[in-house]
């Protein structure tokens, strides 16, 4: 049974940094292109970061650029986002994404909240 868990939101005056984490298990994470997406209220979800599981190439929606920054420790079998500079339009519920490099395979978490406010 394949389960991705996030952690690590919560609530964060602007200028502020969290680190969200996601951790995978029932499957096999190099296989994985891993993803955060996120969706405010009353908006669509949107991709936020994603980390490529074939050589690492690494891209990131414009409005995180330079604030965000994704990266991958394939011995936990986690996913991290490191979220510095939050910006009140940053809150929403924070997702995180598996699809399979090699399969139609796509698995999400339950979501975590992230919320940007003085």
């Amino acid at each position: 049974q394949v389960q991705l868990v996030e952690s690590g939101g919560g609530l964060v005056q602007p200028g502020g940094s969290l680190r969200l984490s996601c951790a995978a298990s029932g499957l096999t994470f190099g296989f994985y292109d891993m993803s955060w997406y996120r969706q405010a209220p009353g908006k669509e979800r949107e991709l936020v970061a994603v980390i490529i599981s074939v050589g690492g190439s690494i891209n990131y929606a414009e409005s995180v650029k330079g604030r965000f920054t994704i990266s991958r420790d394939a011995a936990k079998n986690t996913v991290y986002l490191q979220m510095n500079s939050l910006k009140p339009d940053d809150t929403a519920v924070y997702y995180c994404n598996a699809k399979g490099r090699y399969t139609n395979w796509d698995f999400w978490g339950q979501g975590t909240q992230v919320t940007v406010s003085s």
